[in-house]
């Protein structure tokens, strides 16, 4: 099994407030900004192989969507070619990416503490607790998805609930049934913050959608960090972990 020092460190801290976790969160990106964009690189290629292996055409899927006379209702989605295996692939993809946002958070953590950081650290999720971050990942998605199915309202009441899930299992190196524990635990005590908190990084998150879509490369791996930032509000400074290989 590999082993883990940890060691003490500065790294600032925010107070336990929206606003303070938010700020917090924007001073670690710009900081972390390069590997985010690499992160979401490497899932968008892979996107792009998904739709090459499935014969799904993502823009020719919304023009018939838009030419579809404003009855959304009426078009039928499953018809469009190779949507079904593409959504089963990107949900594969999305399950076996999932360390990435470990990674993500733990090179937020270095930079936090003023530690170097390597390329490699963006992979850290493939070499530590990688089986309880795809069960977890595996359950949170399927929260998710359920929630968003349900007019997407209900998804935001609750996603707070899973914002401190990653963080946990990288920092505690937790198994995903404590780190959903933990994570609705500390949320449900304070909820109000986490709420906000959340919905302010998510639409940071998705602005970059209004910059013709390519812009999500640059917005879309913020909530990550936003999740580091609460964790260091509510559950102190995280230790910072050296893998020995």
């Amino acid at each position: 099994m590999s082993e883990f020092n940890e060691f003490d460190q500065q790294g600032s801290i925010p107070s336990r407030d929206a606003g303070n976790i938010i700020s917090h969160a924007f001073e670690m990106y710009k900081g972390v900004f390069l590997y985010a964009v690499i992160a979401m690189i490497v899932y968008m290629v892979g996107g792009g192989i998904l739709q090459a292996i499935s014969g799904f055409n993502s823009s020719s899927f919304l023009e018939e969507v838009r030419s579809s006379s404003g009855d959304v209702s009426s078009f039928r989605y499953w018809n469009t070619p190779g949507l079904p295996l593409y959504y089963s692939l990107s949900g594969l993809l999305t399950l076996l990416l999932s360390p990435l946002y470990v990674g993500l958070i733990y090179i937020v953590n270095k930079y936090n503490t003023k530690n170097p950081i390597q390329f490699s650290d963006l992979f850290i999720g493939y070499r530590q607790n990688f089986l309880n971050i795809l069960i977890y990942s595996l359950i949170s998605g399927f929260i998710s998805a359920i929630t968003m199915g349900m007019c997407f309202l209900p998804f935001l009441f609750v996603y707070p609930f899973l914002l401190l899930g990653y963080p946990i299992l990288l920092f505690e190196n937790a198994t995903a049934i404590e780190a959903l524990g933990k994570s609705f635990s500390i949320a449900k005590e304070n909820y109000g913050t986490f709420l906000g908190a959340s919905l302010l990084g998510l639409l940071i998150s998705v602005c970059g959608i209004f910059l013709c879509g390519i812009g999500l490369i640059a917005t879309a791996p913020f909530i990550m960090v936003v999740m580091y930032s609460t964790y260091c509000a509510y559950c102190g400074k995280p230790r910072q972990i050296i893998y020995n290989g």
